[in-house]
C-alpha cells in the first residue's frame, strides 16, 4: 500500500485501474485522472504477415483515446479474431497521421524467406 501524495489516502499500486491511468508510483489513480498528471505517450504494437515472418509497427499517439480508436479499427480492418476465416473486415485501417500518431519502430520480415534471391 502506498500514500497518495495529493489526497494522503492510501492506494494500492498493483491494481489493474492503476496500471490503466498510469501516474507516478505515489498518486492514486483518483488523483491522476482528476489532475491530468499522466504524461506518457501512448504506445501500441500492430503486425501484419508476410510470407513466413512478420512485419511489427510501432506507434506513437498523442493520447490513449486516439490508440484505442486506430487499434479497433485496425483489428476490425485486418481480420483479427476471426480465426481461419481471417475475412477482411468492410472499412479500411484510419490513417495514422489522421490521429496523431508517430511511428517509433519497425521491423519488416524478410519475404525470401528460402535465401533465394
Amino acid at each position: 500500500m502506498k500514500e497518495c501524495k495529493h489526497c494522503e489516502s492510501e492506494f494500492n499500486p498493483d491494481t489493474a485501474r492503476k496500471r490503466t491511468v498510469g501516474g507516478r508510483i505515489n498518486e492514486c489513480p483518483d488523483c491522476v485522472e482528476a489532475l491530468g498528471t499522466e504524461t506518457a505517450p501512448a504506445t501500441v504494437g500492430v503486425m501484419s504477415g508476410d510470407g513466413k515472418q512478420g512485419m511489427v509497427t510501432i506507434l506513437r499517439f498523442d493520447d490513449q483515446a486516439k490508440a484505442n480508436t486506430y487499434v479497433k479499427a485496425w483489428k476490425h480492418s485486418t481480420g483479427y479474431n476471426k480465426g481461419k476465416s481471417c475475412q477482411m473486415g468492410g472499412t479500411n485501417v484510419l490513417s495514422m497521421d489522421r490521429l496523431g500518431a508517430t511511428k517509433i519502430g519497425e521491423h519488416g520480415g524478410n519475404p525470401n524467406h528460402k535465401g533465394k534471391m
